[in-house]
């Protein structure tokens, strides 16, 4: 029997063998694995509303404490001011474009079946989800 897809291009062993030392490897289809299977990308919604505050908060201070607590949950560290930056900026830009297209944040939101956070709005929970993809297909997060 063959393994899942997404398990085959993350070159998962098959069930047949045990495996004491997975190989390491780090291909481009292993990316569009981890950005698009709905697996994944609902893992990064799940990590975005649970860093998220109760109550929305835009300023720069808030923002900051949901970096962090995404960038400790992942990666066991905290970002560097240049991984900031362009987390920032990214974020910027995903939440304007959702802002202007709601329909296609309320499609980000509806992949996988975890209960969604009613109390943040759309636009706002679709564009760190983006984020939280972002960081969870970072090569450390990946790569251990």
């Amino acid at each position: 029997m063959a393994p899942p897809p997404s398990l085959e291009a993350l070159n998962a062993p098959s069930r047949e063998v045990c495996s004491v030392r997975r190989e390491r490897t780090n291909t481009p289809l292993q990316a569009l694995v981890t950005l698009n299977d709905p697996q994944f990308f609902e893992a990064a919604r799940v990590l975005a509303q649970s860093a998220l505050p109760p109550t929305p908060d835009d300023s720069n201070a808030a923002q900051l404490a949901v970096f962090e607590a995404m960038a400790l949950r992942v990666l066991g560290r905290s970002f560097n001011e240049n991984e900031l930056k362009v987390l920032q900026s990214d974020r910027e830009d995903f939440l304007h474009y959702y802002e202007e297209h709601p329909a296609d944040a309320d499609s980000v939101l509806q992949v996988g079946e975890s209960p969604i956070k009613l109390d943040i709005p759309a636009p706002k929970l679709a564009a760190w989800v983006l984020v939280a993809n972002e960081i969870m297909n970072l090569d450390e997060a990946l790569n251990k």
